[in-house]
């Protein structure tokens, strides 16, 4: 199973390697990354395997929204399903 993670804020060091360490944590495998940096604004998505995720699916997402709230990012986890349904044309 397949999740998709994306991250939006104001860029700053570290951002990476404190989703990075969420996601070692959790034993979630890192896919697919992409991001990019408009100015000062930082965007990424992340498609992950949480096949062999150690915790569940909601706890994954408080983590993930946790580190988002201290840093001042947005930070969201969907199913990859999902993120497919609500992206469709």
């Amino acid at each position: 199973m397949r999740a998709v993670i994306t991250v939006i804020g104001k860029d700053s060091m570290g951002i990476i390697a404190g989703v990075s360490a969420i996601l070692a944590n959790c034993n979630v495998n890192i896919l697919d990354i992409t991001q990019t940096t408009m100015q000062d604004m930082f965007t990424m998505i992340t498609l992950v395997d949480i096949s062999k995720m150690n915790v569940e699916f909601g706890e994954l997402a408080k983590q993930l929204q946790a580190k988002g709230q201290e840093r001042g990012l947005s930070i969201q986890v969907q199913h990859e399903d999902i993120f497919n349904s609500m992206h469709r044309i």
